[in-house]
């Protein structure tokens, strides 16, 4: 080979080199942890606090993001199947689910930012508004005995339906006297028009219901629930999760697979700050860190007072 074509060769392949980096850095450049755009798939019982913690992210920030909507098994298959880099779901994941990352030499980040519950809802018509958890389980397990007529969940493949069944021991639901639709709202919907029938739902979509669902959650009851061995009914509400009293608890994470420091470092980071904390209060679930108040006091009153 000729001096001359030796000298060309290098020129291209330094030429490419710097493109390549060139390319690289203008991709990566696209996104930061405050700006960019990036999808996250959200478990479909803890949609509206994802809806509100991006919202105000997005308008904070020069930022945004598309949120697929699906139920647990959904989502956690885009994740295992790398459609998904960023994920919340209503909990931590499993040390079989770790080991998968851990053979792609992947460490997710994994950020706890709220606690959310399960709640049993019925009919307005019925008067009964206390329930035994322990009555739902034996429902599941075939028990027909109790006042329960049917079983509503939102989709055979929900966190809500794998959370139940693994307080019962079960595999899967029975054929029987037992309902899946596609979403909370759908079964929110088909109790208020059914009565006997116990829906269970995530706790978010009653603390903070589309405008549409105001006549549906208007002629439904939220039922208080007595735990497996203890006493005392307990309602899903705010300071009930904060003391653990109320028996339905799950913790909701952003699970963030990105591999660098991205939107979803930045989106994580947000939800378990100050801001992030403070929207999961006033949501009515409980926050992973209850944010701090500070007073102003002047001259011995507190700005709060009454003047």
């Amino acid at each position: 080979m000729s001096r001359f074509n030796i000298y060309l060769l290098s020129f291209l392949v330094i030429f490419i080199f710097f493109n390549c980096k060139k390319n690289e850095n203008t991709t990566s450049n696209k996104e930061t942890i405050l700006k960019g755009e990036a999808t996250i798939f959200v478990d479909e019982t803890v949609t509206p606090i994802v809806e509100d913690e991006v919202m105000v992210f997005e308008s904070k920030y020069d930022a945004k993001f598309t949120l697929n909507s699906k139920s647990e098994s959904e989502v956690l298959n885009a994740l295992f199947n790398k459609k998904a880099t960023i994920v919340v779901i209503a909990r931590n994941l499993t040390k079989k689910e770790l080991n998968i990352f851990e053979q792609r030499k992947i460490v997710p980040k994994i950020t706890k930012f709220a606690t959310d519950g399960i709640a049993f809802v019925c009919n307005k018509s019925n008067n009964d508004t206390l329930i035994a958890l322990k009555e739902v389980i034996d429902f599941m397990k075939g028990d027909r005995s109790s006042k329960i007529k049917g079983l509503v969940f939102d989709n055979p493949n929900s966190s809500t339906v794998n959370y139940m069944n693994n307080l019962a021991g079960l595999s899967g639901l029975a054929d029987k006297d037992v309902y899946t639709f596609k979403t909370n709202n759908e079964v929110l919907k088909f109790v208020s028009e059914n009565n006997g029938m116990i829906g269970v739902v995530g706790v978010n979509w009653l603390s903070q219901p589309n405008a549409s669902m105001n006549s549906v959650i208007d002629n439904i009851n939220v039922l208080s629930v007595k735990g497996l061995n203890k006493d005392g009914y307990y309602a899903p509400s705010q300071n009930n999760f904060a003391e653990g009293t109320y028996p339905l608890l799950r913790d909701l994470y952003i699970v963030n697979c990105q591999g660098y420091s991205g939107l979803g470092m930045g989106f994580a980071s947000f939800a378990a700050g100050d801001i992030g904390q403070r929207i999961v209060l006033k949501s009515g679930l409980l926050p992973y860190q209850i944010p701090t108040r500070k007073l102003n006091i002047i001259r011995g009153k507190s700005n709060n007072e009454k003047k």
